[in-house]
């Protein structure tokens, strides 16, 4: 296989994954299976921990030092529990793709797309487990949180 047939199978895994993961995370909130923002994301894994399948960690700019020392701290903790954890730029594919689901609710009760927790294991199955097999073969490539780049529509 050429480099370029690899680089492009690799967008085209990515692009899949991301897709999955949009599937996942509206399906989610839907079902109300997904904690949004930082100190939310926080007092859930506080208080239950083992309800968390995955941790979605999203900034597109990393400029941002505050951002970036919570980021740290919920991944050391989701590492220390075993919580599967991707970061994803995109923020505002996030924004657009969520607040589409409840445009009825008022946007600011949900402003913070930086972390998102999936809290239910039967939520859209086959999503998360294609989520969770990308993060696993990311890791086995000594990625040690894998990332994702969603683009916008």
């Amino acid at each position: 296989m050429s480099p370029e047939e690899s680089f492009g199978s690799s967008e085209n895994r990515m692009q899949s994954v991301g897709l999955a993961l949009e599937e996942l995370l509206v399906t989610a909130q839907k079902q109300d299976c997904l904690t949004i923002g930082i100190y939310e994301s926080a007092k859930l894994l506080n208080a239950d921990p083992d309800s968390v399948v995955l941790c979605v960690l999203a900034a597109d700019d990393e400029d941002d030092v505050g951002l970036q020392i919570h980021f740290t701290l919920l991944q050391s903790f989701c590492c220390d529990i075993g919580i599967t954890i991707l970061r994803v730029s995109g923020v505002q594919r996030l924004r657009q793709l969520l607040a589409a689901v409840h445009a009825n609710k008022n946007q600011e009760e949900h402003g913070d797309f930086h972390c998102m927790l999936v809290t239910n294991p039967q939520v859209d199955h086959c999503r998360l487990q294609e989520v969770g097999t990308y993060c696993q073969e990311s890791r086995r490539l000594d990625q040690w949180v894998p990332e994702l780049v969603l683009h916008e529509r």
